[in-house]
């Protein structure tokens, strides 16, 4: 059985837009499905695990910030 894996896709501002459950050999052989920017984040780890509207920092996925109202 093949260990699950996470990915982040991240837009030009590194913004996170899309969070899949999809290993790294399945995204590399449908290419057309998996476009632009994906990074791999983690449920362990020490990481932060990503999810939309996050930021990536080129280390780590941070947090949006929210205001209090």
């Amino acid at each position: 059985m093949m260990e699950q894996q996470f990915f982040a896709q991240i837009n030009d501002q590194n913004i996170v837009t899309d969070v899949h459950v999809v290993t790294k050999v399945f995204m590399e052989t449908h290419p057309e499905r998996y476009t632009g920017t994906w990074i791999e984040t983690y449920i362990e780890d020490g990481k932060t695990y990503a999810g939309i509207g996050y930021t990536w920092n080129g280390t780590d996925f941070v947090a949006p910030v929210i205001e209090p109202s």
